[in-house]
């Protein structure tokens, strides 16, 4: 799958809002908001599950790798995923203030 198309069709998951589980949310994680080097998936089966997390690192921008963008929509497909939430922009490293 073509990365516009997948980064499309998770785009389109996300703009549904909730509807009901399972739950996958996606957030990305980088060392600047323009690079995010790491993306991590959470499923969560039913209300009150405690997340399954699977973490999926490149290094190049996940969001425009191909491989990385099409497993994250067959995981969303094989969960039968009923709310797909997506955390906007990249998280960047906590930085220890002493």
């Amino acid at each position: 799958m073509r990365v516009d198309k997948a980064r499309k069709r998770i785009t389109k998951l996300t703009s549904k809002g909730f509807a009901g589980y399972p739950h996958i949310s996606i957030a990305y994680f980088g060392a600047t908001a323009d690079c995010a080097t790491e993306v991590m998936v959470s499923f969560v089966l039913t209300e009150g599950d405690a997340p399954q997390q699977q973490r999926f690192t490149s290094t190049k921008d996940v969001r425009n790798d191909e491989t990385i963008q099409s497993v994250l929509i067959k995981i969303i497909d094989r969960a039968n995923a009923g709310t797909v939430t997506e955390v906007a922009g990249v998280a960047l490293p906590q930085k220890n203030i002493l």
